[in-house]
């Protein structure tokens, strides 16, 4: 009856923790902003200058609204103008995970 009962929990929880964990994490996420958005995007309020003419992560946050979806399909295939890092699936999901904090 014990082993029933836990491979019911495991059962009903285990699809939460796949979708927590798909979230991804938006401290690595702006961790990887930093390191690779930054010269043209202005990625946290605590940034003050950036190279390029472009919408700032804050503006992007804003914009996206709960639509995030969208935002992780363009970052998987980005626009010809914008560099391509190569960011894995996880780093999608932790960048827009970061987006999505600034809102």
């Amino acid at each position: 009856m014990q082993r029933l009962a836990v491979v019911l929990l495991c059962v009903l929880f285990a699809p939460a923790a796949v979708h927590a964990q798909m979230k991804g994490d938006p401290a690595t996420g702006r961790v990887i902003a930093e390191r690779w958005c930054s010269a043209c995007h202005l990625v946290s309020p605590r940034q003050t200058s950036a190279s390029a003419d472009v919408l700032t992560f804050m503006a992007i946050a804003a914009k996206t609204g709960s639509d995030l979806k969208s935002l992780e399909a363009f970052l998987a295939d980005p626009h010809p103008l914008m560099a391509d890092p190569g960011l894995t699936r996880r780093d999608i999901g932790d960048l827009v995970a970061y987006i999505a904090s600034l809102r």
